[in-house]
Protein backbone atom coordinates (compact mmCIF):
# COMPACT_ATOMS: atom_id res chain seq x y z
CA UNK A 1 0.00 0.00 0.00
CA UNK A 2 2.68 2.77 0.90
CA UNK A 3 4.85 2.05 -2.30
CA UNK A 4 1.35 2.91 -4.11
CA UNK A 5 0.30 6.01 -2.17
CA UNK A 6 3.37 8.30 -4.03
CA UNK A 7 2.83 11.85 -4.80
CA UNK A 8 2.31 11.11 -8.38
CA UNK A 9 -0.53 8.94 -6.91
CA UNK A 10 -2.13 12.00 -5.63
CA UNK A 11 -1.52 13.41 -8.85
CA UNK A 12 -2.87 11.21 -10.82
CA UNK A 13 -6.33 11.38 -8.26
CA UNK A 14 -6.73 14.95 -8.42
CA UNK A 15 -6.60 14.66 -12.21
CA UNK A 16 -9.17 11.89 -12.24
CA UNK A 17 -11.31 14.12 -9.71
CA UNK A 18 -10.94 16.88 -11.74
CA UNK A 19 -12.38 15.05 -14.61
CA UNK A 20 -15.20 13.52 -12.72
CA UNK A 21 -16.39 16.82 -11.27
CA UNK A 22 -16.44 18.69 -14.70
CA UNK A 23 -18.59 15.57 -15.39
CA UNK A 24 -20.54 15.48 -13.22
CA UNK A 25 -21.76 19.76 -13.55
CA UNK A 26 -22.62 18.46 -17.05
CA UNK A 27 -24.85 15.91 -16.09
CA UNK A 28 -26.39 17.72 -13.46
CA UNK A 29 -27.15 20.94 -15.99
CA UNK A 30 -29.49 17.99 -18.00
CA UNK A 31 -30.70 16.77 -14.88
CA UNK A 32 -32.67 19.55 -13.62
CA UNK A 33 -33.32 21.54 -17.33
CA UNK A 34 -34.82 17.52 -17.05
CA UNK A 35 -36.72 17.77 -13.85
CA UNK A 36 -38.28 20.91 -14.65
CA UNK A 37 -39.23 20.48 -18.03
CA UNK A 38 -40.88 17.34 -16.50
CA UNK A 39 -43.13 18.93 -13.43
CA UNK A 40 -43.88 22.02 -15.67
CA UNK A 41 -45.51 19.99 -18.61
CA UNK A 42 -46.96 17.53 -15.70
CA UNK A 43 -47.69 18.78 -12.79
CA UNK A 44 -47.22 15.76 -10.84
CA UNK A 45 -44.91 14.62 -8.09
CA UNK A 46 -45.17 10.85 -9.16
CA UNK A 47 -44.33 11.55 -12.76
CA UNK A 48 -41.62 13.37 -11.41
CA UNK A 49 -40.25 10.66 -8.79
CA UNK A 50 -40.68 8.13 -11.91
CA UNK A 51 -37.94 9.61 -13.66
CA UNK A 52 -35.86 9.43 -10.16
CA UNK A 53 -36.56 5.89 -10.23
CA UNK A 54 -35.70 4.70 -13.74
CA UNK A 55 -32.10 6.74 -12.79
CA UNK A 56 -31.63 4.87 -9.42
CA UNK A 57 -32.61 1.11 -9.72
CA UNK A 58 -31.00 -0.23 -13.00
CA UNK A 59 -27.76 0.58 -11.22
CA UNK A 60 -28.11 -0.66 -8.14
CA UNK A 61 -29.27 -4.02 -9.79
CA UNK A 62 -26.30 -3.93 -11.91
CA UNK A 63 -23.83 -3.21 -9.10
CA UNK A 64 -22.85 -6.75 -7.95
CA UNK A 65 -22.28 -7.71 -11.91
CA UNK A 66 -20.20 -4.40 -12.09
CA UNK A 67 -18.34 -4.71 -8.80
CA UNK A 68 -17.36 -8.35 -10.05
CA UNK A 69 -15.89 -6.93 -13.24
CA UNK A 70 -14.38 -3.89 -11.64
CA UNK A 71 -12.15 -6.24 -9.73
CA UNK A 72 -11.18 -8.23 -12.28
CA UNK A 73 -10.60 -5.57 -14.75
CA UNK A 74 -8.49 -2.22 -13.78
CA UNK A 75 -10.21 0.75 -12.27
CA UNK A 76 -8.83 3.30 -15.12
CA UNK A 77 -11.07 0.46 -17.61
CA UNK A 78 -14.15 0.58 -15.45
CA UNK A 79 -13.88 4.16 -15.45
CA UNK A 80 -13.57 4.39 -19.35
CA UNK A 81 -16.45 2.12 -20.15
CA UNK A 82 -18.77 3.72 -17.77
CA UNK A 83 -17.88 7.16 -18.87
CA UNK A 84 -18.45 5.97 -22.44
CA UNK A 85 -21.68 4.35 -22.00
CA UNK A 86 -23.38 6.82 -19.94
CA UNK A 87 -21.96 9.44 -23.02
CA UNK A 88 -23.69 7.55 -25.47
CA UNK A 89 -26.71 7.26 -23.71
CA UNK A 90 -27.18 10.76 -24.07
CA UNK A 91 -27.53 11.02 -27.16
CA UNK A 92 -30.49 9.89 -27.99
CA UNK A 93 -31.70 12.88 -25.81
CA UNK A 94 -30.20 15.12 -27.62
CA UNK A 95 -31.61 13.99 -31.16
CA UNK A 96 -35.27 13.81 -29.75
CA UNK A 97 -34.98 17.43 -28.31
CA UNK A 98 -33.56 17.99 -32.03
CA UNK A 99 -37.08 16.34 -33.76
CA UNK A 100 -39.39 17.80 -31.19
CA UNK A 101 -40.68 14.35 -29.74
CA UNK A 102 -39.13 13.95 -25.99
CA UNK A 103 -41.74 12.47 -23.99
CA UNK A 104 -41.57 11.23 -20.08
CA UNK A 105 -41.46 7.83 -21.44
CA UNK A 106 -38.45 8.06 -23.78
CA UNK A 107 -36.66 10.23 -20.39
CA UNK A 108 -37.48 7.00 -18.47
CA UNK A 109 -35.68 4.78 -21.08
CA UNK A 110 -32.42 7.07 -21.29
CA UNK A 111 -32.25 7.46 -17.49
CA UNK A 112 -31.85 3.76 -17.59
CA UNK A 113 -29.50 3.34 -19.79
CA UNK A 114 -26.72 5.40 -18.60
CA UNK A 115 -28.00 4.58 -15.11
CA UNK A 116 -26.30 0.80 -15.41
CA UNK A 117 -22.85 2.15 -17.05
CA UNK A 118 -23.11 4.57 -14.28
CA UNK A 119 -22.98 1.61 -11.71
CA UNK A 120 -19.42 0.78 -12.68
CA UNK A 121 -18.56 4.04 -12.03
CA UNK A 122 -18.43 4.44 -8.15
CA UNK A 123 -17.14 0.92 -7.16
CA UNK A 124 -13.83 1.82 -9.24
CA UNK A 125 -13.52 5.07 -8.30
CA UNK A 126 -13.52 4.67 -4.78
CA UNK A 127 -11.14 1.56 -5.12
CA UNK A 128 -8.56 3.74 -7.19
CA UNK A 129 -8.21 5.71 -4.02
CA UNK A 130 -6.84 3.08 -2.34
CA UNK A 131 -4.43 2.42 -4.93
CA UNK A 132 -3.19 6.23 -4.76
CA UNK A 133 -3.93 8.18 -1.11
CA UNK A 134 -2.02 7.06 1.80
CA UNK A 135 -4.68 5.82 4.09
CA UNK A 136 -4.23 8.20 6.73
CA UNK A 137 -6.03 10.50 4.43
CA UNK A 138 -8.57 7.95 3.19
CA UNK A 139 -11.15 10.92 5.30
CA UNK A 140 -9.31 13.51 3.04
CA UNK A 141 -10.10 11.90 0.30
CA UNK A 142 -13.71 11.17 0.67
CA UNK A 143 -13.98 14.71 1.43
CA UNK A 144 -12.56 15.87 -2.12
CA UNK A 145 -15.05 13.11 -3.61
CA UNK A 146 -17.94 14.40 -1.96
CA UNK A 147 -16.74 18.05 -2.88
CA UNK A 148 -16.97 17.07 -6.23
CA UNK A 149 -20.48 16.49 -5.77
CA UNK A 150 -21.16 19.32 -3.90
CA UNK A 151 -19.79 21.49 -6.79
CA UNK A 152 -22.22 20.00 -9.30
CA UNK A 153 -25.26 20.55 -6.50
CA UNK A 154 -24.23 24.20 -6.98
CA UNK A 155 -23.69 25.24 -10.25
CA UNK A 156 -26.10 22.89 -12.03
CA UNK A 157 -28.97 24.71 -10.43
CA UNK A 158 -27.69 28.58 -10.92
CA UNK A 159 -26.82 27.81 -14.46
CA UNK A 160 -29.41 25.87 -15.98
CA UNK A 161 -32.13 28.34 -15.60
CA UNK A 162 -30.42 31.11 -17.14
CA UNK A 163 -28.93 28.37 -20.09
CA UNK A 164 -32.39 27.09 -20.94
CA UNK A 165 -33.72 30.36 -21.41
CA UNK A 166 -30.95 31.68 -23.52
CA UNK A 167 -29.35 28.47 -25.27
CA UNK A 168 -32.44 26.09 -25.04
CA UNK A 169 -32.32 22.76 -23.78
CA UNK A 170 -31.00 21.12 -26.57
CA UNK A 171 -27.62 22.82 -25.90
CA UNK A 172 -27.73 22.08 -22.55
CA UNK A 173 -27.52 18.29 -23.03
CA UNK A 174 -24.76 18.72 -25.48
CA UNK A 175 -22.99 20.35 -22.52
CA UNK A 176 -23.65 17.52 -21.10
CA UNK A 177 -21.98 15.17 -23.43
CA UNK A 178 -18.85 17.41 -24.31
CA UNK A 179 -18.47 16.87 -20.38
CA UNK A 180 -18.51 13.18 -20.39
CA UNK A 181 -15.30 13.24 -23.21
CA UNK A 182 -13.44 15.96 -21.11
CA UNK A 183 -13.64 13.01 -18.66
CA UNK A 184 -12.48 10.80 -20.48
CA UNK A 185 -9.75 12.48 -22.00
CA UNK A 186 -8.65 12.74 -18.34
CA UNK A 187 -8.61 9.36 -17.54
CA UNK A 188 -6.22 8.48 -21.17
CA UNK A 189 -3.87 10.54 -20.08
CA UNK A 190 -3.48 8.89 -16.67
CA UNK A 191 -2.52 5.08 -15.28
CA UNK A 192 -3.20 3.43 -12.00
CA UNK A 193 -1.45 0.53 -10.19
CA UNK A 194 -3.31 -2.72 -10.90
CA UNK A 195 -5.04 -4.52 -8.29
CA UNK A 196 -3.88 -7.88 -6.85
CA UNK A 197 -7.21 -9.20 -9.05
CA UNK A 198 -6.57 -8.20 -11.60
CA UNK A 199 -2.98 -10.06 -12.18
CA UNK A 200 -5.00 -12.78 -10.70
CA UNK A 201 -7.42 -13.11 -13.58
CA UNK A 202 -5.31 -13.17 -16.65
CA UNK A 203 -5.14 -16.38 -17.93
CA UNK A 204 -8.06 -17.47 -15.59
CA UNK A 205 -11.26 -18.60 -16.09
CA UNK A 206 -13.90 -17.87 -12.96
CA UNK A 207 -17.28 -18.40 -11.80
CA UNK A 208 -18.23 -14.31 -12.54
CA UNK A 209 -21.69 -15.23 -10.74
CA UNK A 210 -19.98 -16.37 -7.64
CA UNK A 211 -16.94 -13.49 -7.68
CA UNK A 212 -20.07 -11.16 -7.86
CA UNK A 213 -22.27 -12.96 -4.41
CA UNK A 214 -18.55 -12.33 -2.75
CA UNK A 215 -18.92 -8.92 -1.63
CA UNK A 216 -22.23 -10.08 0.46
CA UNK A 217 -20.34 -12.35 1.94
CA UNK A 218 -17.86 -10.55 2.95
CA UNK A 219 -19.99 -7.85 4.44
CA UNK A 220 -22.36 -10.67 6.36
CA UNK A 221 -19.02 -11.78 7.65
CA UNK A 222 -18.55 -8.27 9.87
CA UNK A 223 -21.37 -7.77 11.87
CA UNK A 224 -20.25 -3.85 12.23
CA UNK A 225 -19.69 -3.28 8.91
CA UNK A 226 -23.23 -5.23 8.14
CA UNK A 227 -25.22 -2.84 10.64
CA UNK A 228 -23.15 0.01 9.29
CA UNK A 229 -24.55 -0.73 5.82
CA UNK A 230 -27.98 -0.85 7.07
CA UNK A 231 -28.21 2.23 9.07
CA UNK A 232 -27.06 3.76 6.11
CA UNK A 233 -29.99 2.08 3.87
CA UNK A 234 -32.62 3.84 6.35
CA UNK A 235 -30.92 7.12 6.17
CA UNK A 236 -30.57 6.93 2.53
CA UNK A 237 -34.89 6.26 2.48
CA UNK A 238 -35.27 8.73 4.53
CA UNK A 239 -32.80 11.24 2.31
CA UNK A 240 -34.22 9.94 -0.91
CA UNK A 241 -38.18 10.95 -0.08
CA UNK A 242 -36.63 14.68 1.00
CA UNK A 243 -34.50 14.77 -2.04
CA UNK A 244 -37.37 13.81 -4.75
CA UNK A 245 -39.91 16.09 -3.10
CA UNK A 246 -37.73 19.00 -2.81
CA UNK A 247 -38.53 20.97 -6.64
CA UNK A 248 -42.46 19.86 -6.16
CA UNK A 249 -41.93 21.61 -2.06
CA UNK A 250 -40.18 25.00 -3.77
CA UNK A 251 -42.32 24.53 -6.90
CA UNK A 252 -45.56 24.95 -4.74
CA UNK A 253 -45.11 28.32 -3.54
CA UNK A 254 -42.23 30.06 -5.73
CA UNK A 255 -40.66 29.97 -8.96
CA UNK A 256 -38.00 27.75 -11.05
CA UNK A 257 -35.15 30.45 -10.42
CA UNK A 258 -35.32 30.67 -6.63
CA UNK A 259 -35.86 27.20 -6.77
CA UNK A 260 -32.55 26.85 -8.18
CA UNK A 261 -31.11 29.29 -5.96
CA UNK A 262 -32.19 26.72 -2.64
CA UNK A 263 -30.71 24.09 -4.64
CA UNK A 264 -27.13 26.20 -4.94
CA UNK A 265 -27.35 27.17 -1.43
CA UNK A 266 -27.87 23.74 -0.10
CA UNK A 267 -25.21 22.43 -2.88
CA UNK A 268 -23.29 25.57 -1.01
CA UNK A 269 -23.38 23.92 2.56
CA UNK A 270 -22.43 20.41 0.83
CA UNK A 271 -19.44 22.41 -0.40
CA UNK A 272 -18.46 23.65 2.71
CA UNK A 273 -18.80 20.17 4.55
CA UNK A 274 -17.14 18.66 2.00
CA UNK A 275 -14.06 21.09 2.21
CA UNK A 276 -13.94 21.02 6.24
CA UNK A 277 -13.67 17.14 5.65
CA UNK A 278 -11.22 17.53 2.98
CA UNK A 279 -8.93 19.73 5.80
CA UNK A 280 -9.69 17.99 8.64
CA UNK A 281 -10.34 14.03 7.92
CA UNK A 282 -13.17 13.83 10.49
CA UNK A 283 -12.85 13.19 14.40
CA UNK A 284 -10.28 10.62 15.04
CA UNK A 285 -13.38 8.18 16.42
CA UNK A 286 -15.23 7.88 12.75
CA UNK A 287 -18.28 5.74 13.57
CA UNK A 288 -19.27 8.94 16.67
CA UNK A 289 -18.35 10.75 13.96
CA UNK A 290 -21.19 8.82 12.03
CA UNK A 291 -24.37 8.85 14.59
CA UNK A 292 -23.41 12.74 15.83
CA UNK A 293 -23.66 14.25 12.84
CA UNK A 294 -26.40 11.83 11.79
CA UNK A 295 -28.09 13.52 14.96
CA UNK A 296 -27.87 17.60 13.17
CA UNK A 297 -28.48 16.12 9.74
CA UNK A 298 -32.22 14.94 11.37
CA UNK A 299 -32.77 18.59 13.05
CA UNK A 300 -32.04 20.65 10.59
CA UNK A 301 -34.44 18.53 8.40
CA UNK A 302 -36.65 18.45 10.58
CA UNK A 303 -37.16 21.84 10.73
CA UNK A 304 -36.88 22.46 7.09
CA UNK A 305 -40.45 21.51 6.92
CA UNK A 306 -42.11 23.57 9.68
CA UNK A 307 -42.35 26.87 7.75
CA UNK A 308 -43.24 27.50 3.51
CA UNK A 309 -40.02 30.09 3.52
CA UNK A 310 -37.69 29.77 0.71
CA UNK A 311 -34.92 31.59 2.98
CA UNK A 312 -35.85 29.52 5.62
CA UNK A 313 -35.40 26.69 3.78
CA UNK A 314 -32.48 27.51 2.29
CA UNK A 315 -30.80 28.20 5.61
CA UNK A 316 -32.00 24.83 6.99
CA UNK A 317 -31.17 22.68 3.92
CA UNK A 318 -27.54 24.48 3.99
CA UNK A 319 -27.59 22.73 7.47
CA UNK A 320 -28.26 19.30 6.19
CA UNK A 321 -26.25 19.64 3.41
CA UNK A 322 -23.25 20.61 5.60
CA UNK A 323 -23.28 17.78 8.14
CA UNK A 324 -24.37 14.71 5.04
CA UNK A 325 -20.24 15.07 3.96
CA UNK A 326 -18.75 14.35 7.45
CA UNK A 327 -21.21 11.65 8.27
CA UNK A 328 -20.98 9.79 4.90
CA UNK A 329 -16.83 10.81 5.03
CA UNK A 330 -16.46 8.97 8.13
CA UNK A 331 -18.56 5.86 6.52
CA UNK A 332 -16.65 6.03 3.94
CA UNK A 333 -12.96 5.97 5.64
CA UNK A 334 -14.15 3.30 7.47
CA UNK A 335 -15.13 0.93 4.81
CA UNK A 336 -11.69 2.18 2.81
CA UNK A 337 -9.35 0.81 6.24
CA UNK A 338 -11.64 -2.53 6.72
CA UNK A 339 -11.60 -3.66 2.91
CA UNK A 340 -9.41 -5.56 0.92
CA UNK A 341 -7.43 -3.90 -1.72
CA UNK A 342 -8.36 -7.60 -4.06
CA UNK A 343 -11.90 -7.71 -3.29
CA UNK A 344 -12.93 -3.25 -3.41
CA UNK A 345 -14.82 -3.58 -6.71
CA UNK A 346 -17.39 -6.25 -5.30
CA UNK A 347 -17.88 -4.99 -1.68
CA UNK A 348 -18.37 -1.66 -2.89
CA UNK A 349 -20.65 -2.27 -5.42
CA UNK A 350 -22.37 -4.50 -2.69
CA UNK A 351 -22.54 -2.23 -0.20
CA UNK A 352 -23.91 0.65 -2.82
CA UNK A 353 -26.46 -2.00 -3.56
CA UNK A 354 -27.91 -3.01 -0.52
CA UNK A 355 -27.23 0.84 0.99
CA UNK A 356 -28.99 2.41 -2.23
CA UNK A 357 -32.03 0.02 -2.62
CA UNK A 358 -33.90 1.46 -0.15
CA UNK A 359 -33.83 4.93 -2.59
CA UNK A 360 -36.05 3.19 -5.12
CA UNK A 361 -38.54 2.35 -2.49
CA UNK A 362 -38.36 5.63 -1.68
CA UNK A 363 -38.82 7.14 -4.82
CA UNK A 364 -41.99 4.79 -5.59
CA UNK A 365 -43.98 5.66 -2.34
CA UNK A 366 -43.10 9.89 -2.24
CA UNK A 367 -44.90 10.87 -5.10
CA UNK A 368 -47.80 8.73 -3.87
CA UNK A 369 -47.45 10.26 -0.34
CA UNK A 370 -47.48 13.39 -1.57
CA UNK A 371 -50.11 13.53 -3.55
CA UNK A 372 -52.80 11.29 -2.29
CA UNK A 373 -52.16 11.10 1.21
CA UNK A 374 -50.46 13.90 3.06
CA UNK A 375 -50.96 16.44 0.93
CA UNK A 376 -55.02 16.17 1.30
CA UNK A 377 -54.18 15.58 4.69
CA UNK A 378 -53.07 19.78 5.33
CA UNK A 379 -55.00 20.85 2.16
CA UNK A 380 -57.45 23.39 3.44
CA UNK A 381 -59.97 22.07 4.70
CA UNK A 382 -58.22 18.37 5.42
CA UNK A 383 -58.17 16.48 8.37
CA UNK A 384 -55.23 17.97 10.09
CA UNK A 385 -55.66 21.37 8.31
CA UNK A 386 -56.89 22.75 12.32
CA UNK A 387 -54.24 20.75 14.32
CA UNK A 388 -50.84 20.24 12.33
CA UNK A 389 -51.76 23.23 9.45
CA UNK A 390 -52.03 25.76 12.69
CA UNK A 391 -48.13 25.00 12.76
CA UNK A 392 -46.65 23.98 9.64
CA UNK A 393 -49.26 25.91 7.56
CA UNK A 394 -51.82 25.00 4.98
CA UNK A 395 -52.41 23.98 0.97
CA UNK A 396 -50.52 23.27 -1.72
CA UNK A 397 -46.79 22.34 -0.35
CA UNK A 398 -47.81 21.69 2.51
CA UNK A 399 -48.26 17.76 3.19
CA UNK A 400 -44.66 17.64 1.50
CA UNK A 401 -43.78 19.95 4.82
CA UNK A 402 -44.99 17.41 7.47
CA UNK A 403 -43.39 14.25 5.04
CA UNK A 404 -39.94 16.55 5.85
CA UNK A 405 -40.94 16.82 9.66
CA UNK A 406 -41.49 12.88 9.82
CA UNK A 407 -38.34 12.26 8.03
CA UNK A 408 -36.61 14.80 10.26
CA UNK A 409 -37.41 12.80 13.07
CA UNK A 410 -36.91 9.15 11.93
CA UNK A 411 -33.60 10.49 11.11
CA UNK A 412 -32.82 11.82 14.57
CA UNK A 413 -33.96 8.60 16.06
CA UNK A 414 -31.80 6.38 13.74
CA UNK A 415 -28.35 7.58 15.44
CA UNK A 416 -29.51 6.94 18.80
CA UNK A 417 -30.73 3.21 18.01
CA UNK A 418 -27.37 2.64 15.96
CA UNK A 419 -25.56 3.65 19.28
CA UNK A 420 -27.03 0.97 21.36
CA UNK A 421 -25.57 -2.32 19.17
CA UNK A 422 -22.02 -2.64 20.01
CA UNK A 423 -21.03 -4.26 17.09
CA UNK A 424 -21.68 -1.05 15.47
CA UNK A 425 -20.83 1.57 18.07
CA UNK A 426 -17.35 -0.47 18.29
CA UNK A 427 -17.22 -1.41 14.39
CA UNK A 428 -13.62 0.77 14.21
CA UNK A 429 -11.85 -1.21 17.75
CA UNK A 430 -12.96 -4.48 16.56
CA UNK A 431 -12.08 -5.18 12.99
CA UNK A 432 -8.51 -4.76 12.20
CA UNK A 433 -7.49 -2.83 9.51
CA UNK A 434 -7.28 -4.64 5.94
CA UNK A 435 -4.27 -5.40 4.36
CA UNK A 436 -3.79 -5.05 0.63
CA UNK A 437 -3.95 -9.05 -0.45
CA UNK A 438 -5.69 -11.09 -3.19
CA UNK A 439 -8.56 -12.50 -1.46
CA UNK A 440 -10.17 -14.14 -4.57
CA UNK A 441 -9.18 -17.37 -3.36
CA UNK A 442 -11.18 -17.47 -0.35
CA UNK A 443 -14.43 -15.98 -2.48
Amino acid sequence: MSQLATPRGSRTFIVIWFGQLVSLIGTGLTNFALGVWVYQRTGSATQLTLIYLFGALPAILTLPLAGALVDRWSNRRAMLFSNIGAGLSTVPLILLLWIDHLEVWSICLIVISRSIFMAFLNPAYTAAVTRLIPRKHFGRASGMMQASQATAQIVPPLLAGVLVVTIGIYNVVLIDVTSYLFALVTLLCITIPPHENTAAHEGKKSNLLREAMYGWTYIKERPGLLALLFYFATINFVIGIVQVLFTPLLLSFTSAQVLGTVLAISGLGFLSGSVLMSVWGGPKNRMRGVLGFGFLVGLSLMLSGVKASAPFIAVTMFAVFFFVPIVNGCSEAIWLNKTMTGVQGRVFATRRMIGFSSIPLAYLLAGVLADRVFEPLVAVGGLLSESVGRIIGQGPGRGIGLLYVIAGLLTLVAPFIGYLYPRLRKVEQELPDARSGDAFSSA
